[in-house]
């Protein structure tokens, strides 16, 4: 009999918040086939829960680290990496200098929707909106990306609270629906879980953006790495040894 090859990914919880990247860990390992694993680590610095444009941008930084940091203290190769974010802080430059498929919880949760048609976003905290607009632009999902529909509350406020948060997601996917969408992306590692629980409330299909990252990599529709060897390109100053140890000259 063949032995089926073990692929590792690593989630990076670019939020410093411990309890999200618990969140992540619970739902993503309950839907683990055999041959995966999953290495999961939190930012060291930043904001507990992003939800801001400077937030998101210190998150970038963090990313970065905490992927240095682990690729040195790694004891085995990993094949990709999720980045537990909907927001997708640091994608760009983990690709730019990972040498496997680097994907975020938005990135994924656009390839799966786009795939059924138009659809929209329902996540926590008014200020996505133009966050997620621009990143779907970037990406070249903005023509499938019809309505965004933010809640009030957080992704850590929805997370900490289910009861309100399953009422408060009802009523803004109900809003999302509106729109003529094929599919809703339930958007925000704070709430991973949640799709699944009020899917039998809406009739549209309700995309989880955490699973939909994970699904990605494990179907290998994450883009293609375009280098052959981990490494950055810049010369760092003041920068922790982790990703000094990455820098050019290590290329």
């Amino acid at each position: 009999m063949l032995k089926t090859s073990l692929n590792r990914f690593l989630v990076i919880n670019p939020n410093t918040n411990a309890l999200t990247t618990r969140r992540l860990q619970e739902v993503l390992t309950s839907c683990l086939s055999k041959n995966v694993q999953i290495d999961f680590t939190t930012a060291s610095f930043g904001a507990t829960y992003i939800a801001c444009e400077a937030s998101h941008s210190v998150a970038s930084h963090a990313c970065l680290a905490a992927w240095a940091e682990h690729h040195k203290m790694a004891s085995k190769p990993i094949n990709g990496v999720l980045i537990g974010c909907f927001g997708d802080p640091g994608l760009f430059a983990l690709r730019e200098i990972g040498a496997y498929p680097v994907t975020g919880l938005a990135e994924a949760s656009f390839i799966k929707a786009s795939a059924l048609g138009p659809f929209s976003i329902v996540t926590g905290g008014e200020r996505w909106r133009p966050m997620l607009q621009r990143l779907a632009l970037s990406l070249g999902f903005s023509d499938h990306l019809r309505h965004i529909e933010t809640v009030t509350p957080t992704g850590a406020e929805l997370q900490a609270n289910p009861d309100m948060a399953i009422a408060c997601l009802k009523k803004a996917c109900e809003e999302a629906a509106k729109s003529g969408v094929k599919s809703i992306i339930l958007g925000g590692a704070g709430l991973a879980g949640y799709a699944q629980q009020i899917q039998n409330l809406i009739s549209l299909p309700i995309i989880d953006s955490a699973t939909a990252g994970l699904e990605v990599l494990m179907n290998k529709q994450a883009p293609t790495p375009i280098r052959k060897e981990h490494g950055f390109y810049a010369q760092w100053s003041g920068m922790p040894q982790s990703m000094s140890d990455l820098s050019s000259n290590s290329i």
